[in-house]
């Protein structure tokens, strides 16, 4: 009969090292384990923005995706979605599986690179107004923009400078902005360096 007792309690002590092991020690452990667990809405919303992001990486063109770094898996997904494009049906199961793909792996990488383009599409589009904004002071301003110019960007060649202004000036005049007023914005694009 002593073996029962013995045995009862062994029992006892494993199951209390267990409930004590699996139970939180604190207030702040049961907030951590409500933060890890997540409401299915939550996954739900969480893929579905993984889907979104699958589309928009989808939809870059080639060229875009060579300049970011994926992983080899993420790349094999995105080959087979150029293939499937056209099958509508397979390609929205597929971008399901690109979701998928994408919450396996690191993506910080991937927003950087996707960042980076996007903000270099901003500068080319900075530096496009100020080259237009200046064409547009040479053609008002004249000689004293010109003389400013040719101080600035020694590049620049004094008769070619002033044939293209007086041409360009003469086409404003006549409201018929054509082949001079594009050649004058090409040629500031070429000799001069904007920086923002």
């Amino acid at each position: 009969m002593r073996c029962i007792p013995y045995a009862l309690t062994s029992i006892m002590a494993i199951i209390i090292t267990l409930i004590a092991n699996i139970m939180p020690d604190s207030v702040n452990d049961i907030d951590e384990l409500d933060e890890e667990l997540k409401s299915k809405s939550e996954v739900k919303r969480e893929m579905l923005k993984l889907q979104a992001f699958g589309q928009s990486l989808i939809d870059l063109s080639k060229h875009q995706r060579s300049k970011i770094p994926f992983t080899e898996d993420i790349k094999e997904a995105l080959v087979l979605a150029d293939k499937i494009k056209n099958k509508h049906e397979a390609l929205r199961r597929h971008v399901r599986h690109l979701a998928k793909v994408l919450l396996e792996n690191d993506l910080e990488p991937i927003y950087h690179a996707l960042d980076v383009m996007a903000n270099k599409h901003q500068q080319e589009t900075a530096k496009f107004i100020k080259l237009e904004n200046m064409r547009d002071e040479v053609i008002e301003q004249g000689s004293t923009m010109i003389e400013e110019l040719l101080t600035a960007h020694e590049a620049m060649d004094r008769q070619k400078l002033r044939q293209l202004v007086r041409q360009a000036t003469k086409e404003k005049k006549e409201e018929k902005l054509g082949k001079y007023y594009k050649e004058l914005f090409e040629y500031l694009k070429k000799h001069t360096t904007i920086v923002n």
